[in-house]
């Protein structure tokens, strides 16, 4: 007998902030959310707001989601895509962003792929990608580093390492921190790297109250943006 015909995985993107969602995301999003009822989501709850303002038409009633989040036990995954597996279309919705950059979703794509199941990004605002566009920096050798460390010396120790690989490898340094420890980390930037060291600030990205700047450390020292609480992209370029 053959096999089953598994569903599609799509990996579907969400706003960044708050925006009208189809202001930032294309029609086929739209679209996606109307043939699936079956998704993994980080918070049931903003993924249902998030499908609801998408798609007012679409019943609540019929969505089965799936949460992936820190608390979720790895051997849960697999059973979160039993639904593609008996032929059903899933998706898997961000909180904020892409899917699986910088995001959880990727460990259940890893397991679709393991499983057969078509996984298929769907196009949307992923801040980290913007931010590089948006920054005049090396577009053609980035490197995404995550968060840095919380310690205040190993954070510095960090950021030094990030500027000599920048140099050395003529490599843009990407990284990000929780929204209220932004100053903090700004502080430590401007302290830890050389003056002509190009530092790239993105915050609240394609939201009205977007700011996107490049200048050098030295010329940041005289307009140090206020960041508490916004979420904000950091970009290091040495020459």
């Amino acid at each position: 007998m053959d096999e089953p015909k598994k569903g599609k995985l799509y990996l579907i993107p969400s706003t960044i902030g708050e925006i009208e969602p189809l202001e930032v995301l294309p029609l086929a999003i739209k679209k996606v959310i109307d043939m699936v009822d079956d998704y993994v989501v980080e918070n049931e709850k903003t993924a249902r707001a998030f499908i609801k303002r998408v798609h007012g038409g679409k019943s609540q009633d019929k969505l089965n989601l799936f949460t992936l989040n820190k608390y979720t036990e790895p051997e849960e995954l697999e059973g979160f895509l039993q639904p593609a597996l008996e032929g059903r279309n899933m998706g898997v919705l961000s909180e904020a962003g892409a899917p699986g950059i910088a995001d959880p979703g990727s460990e259940v794509v890893r397991i679709a792929h393991r499983k057969g199941i078509h996984v298929a990004p769907l196009v949307g605002p992923s801040s980290i990608l913007l931010a590089m566009m948006a920054s005049g920096l090396n577009g053609q050798n980035f490197a995404f580093v995550g968060y840095l460390p919380i310690d205040k010396q190993e954070r510095k120790k960090r950021i030094k390492e990030l500027e000599r690989t920048s140099k050395q490898l003529n490599q843009s340094q990407i990284f990000i921190e929780t929204p209220y420890r932004n100053m903090q980390l700004l502080e430590d930037i401007i302290k830890s790297c050389n003056d002509d060291t190009d530092l790239c600030i993105a915050c609240d990205i394609t939201l009205s109250t977007e700011l996107i700047q490049t200048f050098t450390i030295a010329e940041w020292k005289n307009r140090v943006p206020i960041l508490n609480k916004k979420p904000t992209i950091f970009i290091i370029h040495r020459h």
